[in-house]
């Protein structure tokens, strides 16, 4: 038999789409070796960047203007909410989909081979089984500790925090805290590696987090709740029969890519492109992006970061969540290099584009031709 669409993996993206696909009345298979498992990773979004249909109960969380620190404190003004894990996997509800406990080891553009050996045919069928972890892809990692707000007090919540008092040398990889209210009782603690090819590993980013709460005042008993952190941010194949993370979805720069596959689940159920041209052109400048961030010296990230976020509201918010905003991202990565010392812009060249810089270069054409 063969359904309008089959799609591979029951996390959040593969999730929202078969809903979406469900809502306009598609006959869909879903295929996931653990279809009933419950998540239990903190997803966080710009409010901006939800959907309309998205359940109102699905978010726990909401920080008007969050804090970013470089070597210098910014205030974002652009709210950011952090999601209720639960109710958003039970609202991306799929009753009526044929939901198959097995694990997809083939997604083609017409079939899924099951590792049972049992084929499926659609008439479309879409990876959304994630990234397989390899020591080629830069992934991003984080260590973090669940405690009560009025244990925090003084630490408000900030989207990245990269002052240097986690004990880490002056010369190691660095690690920012990422700080966000799961709710009205409960905040995350995070220190985290934002990519790395190796990244930090967790007993590092441990030792790290229990040094920088010390020094701030804040106490753990150990008994508090950890959440761990490691997935890839490259790896992904943009294409029609690929979504969420497996797509390319993930934004290199933050790791983040479940906010735009909920944005874009409604545009691939009704079988439109995902990726027009501007979005994979958008796609390859992130990934420069992503180069740059590889590339630098540890020491210059948090001025890379102040030069970020001292960028209009409008040009960050389209580096950030611009996925087919062509125009906005060049703008966006154009201010940032003219804004960061020239030291520091010199390495950002040599790193993005893998060459040594000698003289002036013209950034934005040789990223175009990427």
């Amino acid at each position: 038999m063969t359904v309008d669409v089959v799609v591979c993996g029951l996390g959040p993206a593969g999730r929202a789409l078969a809903h979406r696909c469900l809502v306009r009345g598609l006959a869909v298979t879903v295929v996931d070796p653990a279809p009933e498992r419950r998540w239990h990773a903190t997803y966080a979004a710009w409010a901006d960047e939800l959907p309309d249909w998205l359940a109102k109960d699905a978010v726990a969380a909401t920080v008007a203007q969050p804090v970013a620190w470089g070597t210098r404190v910014h205030r974002i003004d652009r709210p950011y909410v952090v999601l209720d894990t639960a109710r958003l996997q039970d609202s991306l509800d799929v009753t009526g989909a044929r939901i198959i406990a097995d694990r997809a080891v083939e997604c083609g553009p017409g079939t899924a081979v099951l590792s049972s050996g049992t084929v499926l045919h659609g008439r479309r069928v879409i990876d959304a089984r994630g990234i397989g972890r390899s020591p080629a892809l830069a992934e991003q990692t984080a260590y973090g500790l669940m405690l009560d707000r009025d244990r925090c007090a003084g630490i408000e919540p900030m989207f990245m925090d990269w002052r240097p008092d986690n004990g880490a040398a002056v010369d190691a990889p660095r690690s920012f805290l990422y700080a966000v209210p799961l709710d009205g009782d409960t905040m995350l603690l995070e220190e985290t590696c934002l990519v790395g090819r190796p990244a930090l590993d967790g007993r590092e980013l441990r030792d790290r987090l229990l040094h920088r709460l010390r020094s701030r005042g804040v106490e753990v008993t150990g008994d508090e709740r950890v959440e761990r952190v490691r997935f890839p941010v490259e790896g992904g194949r943009p294409g029609r029969y690929t979504f969420g993370a497996a797509g390319g979805f993930a934004h290199p720069a933050t790791g983040y890519s479940v906010a735009a596959a909920l944005a874009a689940a409604d545009t691939v159920a009704r079988g439109a492109a995902a990726w027009p041209v501007a979005a994979r052109a958008v796609y390859r400048l992130r990934a420069a992006g992503l180069r740059a961030l590889l590339g630098l010296p540890t020491t210059d990230l948090p001025v890379f970061f102040d030069a970020f976020f001292t960028l209009p509201p409008a040009a960050q918010q389209a580096y950030l969540s611009g996925r087919t905003d062509l125009n906005g991202t060049v703008r966006a990565m154009l201010g940032l290099f003219g804004t960061l010392p020239p030291p520091v812009r010199r390495r950002v060249a040599a790193a993005t584009l893998g060459t040594p810089i000698r003289s002036r270069i013209r950034i934005p054409s040789a990223i175009m031709e990427e």
